[in-house]
């Protein structure tokens, strides 16, 4: 099997199994988007959807969370991990955007990795889920899958898998790519023990394919 019909399969599989997929952070601005991609870091979206209502009704707007101190904001956020420095970030990435973008929200990634708590990996979340664009977004559980799956063989990087990954995935189907790959390594292909007997890719898999007589 060539690398471009291992792609090919396991897109059209996932297209058949999963037709729906989203993030599963709750928001209703992109605004607040941002804060919970930020405060997902290290932590389960299923937290952090605890914690974002009351906090995007304590700060609706960058305007308002921008007035606000870390101090104001880590009662909301203090179950999450890292809320000392989590909330340092918000307020941050508040600022900034006010200060630079007039409270919009950029679709770019250079000025969305202007903002504290913005990596590439962020950068690339936004970009897919707020403007449907063609972005990449690799987190642990892309980087596994995609190992596992054999889209990359010893990625070195994100940055290097989310290359191959752009490089073989048509460019109208990347945002959705993107949610596959993750909930799939969140739910089917998890870290310490995936569960092959009910995964749908074992045709295509590289790891099933090593590891289905040990």
């Amino acid at each position: 099997m060539t690398l471009r019909e291992r792609f090919d399969t396991a897109l059209t599989i996932f297209e058949k199994e999963m037709p729906i997929a989203e993030t599963e952070l709750q928001y209703d601005t992109p605004f607040h988007l941002l804060l919970a991609v930020i405060l997902s870091a290290q932590c389960t979206d299923r937290r952090v959807n605890m914690v974002t209502p009351a906090l995007f009704e304590a700060f609706p707007s960058p305007e308002s969370l921008s007035a606000a101190t870390a101090e104001d904001v880590y009662p909301y956020i203090k179950s999450v991990s890292y809320p000392n420095n989590k909330a340092k970030l918000l307020v941050g990435a508040a600022r900034k955007l006010v200060e630079l973008y007039g409270g919009v929200m950029p679709s770019d990634i250079d000025s969305l990795m202007k903002l504290p708590g913005v990596g590439r990996k962020t950068a690339n979340v936004m970009l897919a889920v707020v403007f449907n664009k063609a972005a990449m977004a690799v987190d642990t559980h892309v980087f596994r899958v995609s190992e596992r799956i054999g889209f990359t063989t010893g990625s070195k990087s994100p940055l290097q898998t989310e290359k191959r990954l752009v490089k073989y995935i048509p460019e109208e189907l990347i945002p959705k790519a993107h949610h596959w790959l993750i909930l799939h390594g969140r739910y089917v292909c998890k870290a310490r023990k995936p569960e092959c007997d009910r995964c749908a890719l074992t045709s295509i898999c590289r790891y099933f394919k090593e590891h289905q007589n040990t």
